[in-house]
């Protein structure tokens, strides 16, 4: 059987993240790069610098003012959500090489933008520093199985194929031995990206939350809260959300409300600038 990091290795000369991203990674992690140097590549792709300022002046992060440069959404964000918006423009650029059906991949990145805004959302009303950070560990969430439908489509029909009594993971862990998660943890390893988006996304499914950091347990959440909605809206919310997982994080109702709601209204706005095709959709 191939192994979550066999089918990462496999397609990591597919997905590629470009020139672009590395350099700007070389920068970000060298402590004597300042923010022009940072803005002066990005503004080498004028695609990328259009999405973080569309991103940057969204209601996603509601700044009062207008952002008008790159330098001042590096100021005003951060170095780290810039790079966070980078990673999330490089990903699903490099994914549009993937061979499936319009339909399917419409359908991933609306269900990856709503985990990513929940975990977000969540991250804000539990009042975890820096919660906007959290994005794109739901926007990566599930990369995994974009790798598997790559080279193996017909696992990830059967590992989608599963009843209202039976859990996702569960069938990907019988169908290939590992979890989607565990498979975009891989990718996410070759990609060089940053140890705390890498190990929340691998350990995503892990029921045991003995040494679940709060990301861990806020992704674990708010990914079952996504697929309530859809893949698993015919499931026993209590299948999804065991009464110990929802003891990890004081969520109650109203917070599971405000999430639900807060995709309704945000949903659109990041789709058209990230995935302008699935926008359509609604």
């Amino acid at each position: 059987m191939i192994s979550a990091n066999d089918y990462a290795v496999k397609t990591s000369d597919i997905f590629v993240l470009s020139d672009s991203f590395v350099r700007i990674k070389e920068l970000i992690d060298d402590e004597s790069s300042t923010i022009d140097d940072i803005a002066d590549v990005i503004l080498l792709d004028p695609a990328l610098a259009g999405t973080i300022l569309k991103l940057a002046n969204s209601s996603f992060f509601n700044y009062p003012g207008r952002i008008d440069t790159i330098s001042k959404a590096v100021l005003v964000l951060g170095i780290t959500e810039v790079y966070n918006l980078v990673i999330a423009f490089f990903t699903s650029k490099a994914f549009k090489k993937l061979n499936a059906e319009q339909d399917y991949l419409d359908d991933f990145w609306c269900k990856s933008v709503d985990c990513a805004l929940i975990v977000k959302y969540v991250g804000v009303a539990l009042n975890i520093p820096n919660a906007e950070r959290l994005f794109i560990l739901g926007l990566l969430h599930n990369l995994g199985e974009l790798v598997v439908q790559q080279l193996s489509p017909e696992k990830v029909i059967a590992s989608n194929n599963f009843s209202a009594t039976e859990l996702p993971w569960d069938m990907q862990r019988d169908n290939l031995g590992f979890t989607y998660g565990e498979c975009a943890a891989e990718l996410l390893k070759q990609w060089q990206l940053p140890f705390s988006i890498i190990e929340p996304i691998r350990h995503q499914d892990n029921d045991d939350f003995a040494y679940s950091s709060d990301e861990i347990k806020l992704l674990y959440l708010s990914k079952r809260i996504m697929l309530s909605q859809y893949d698993c809206s015919s499931h026993e919310i209590e299948l999804l959300l065991t009464e110990d997982a929802l003891k990890q994080l004081p969520i109650d109702q109203a917070i599971l409300k405000g999430a639900n709601n807060f995709c309704d209204l945000e949903r659109l706005s990041i789709l058209s600038i990230l995935n302008p095709g699935a926008a359509v959709v609604y």
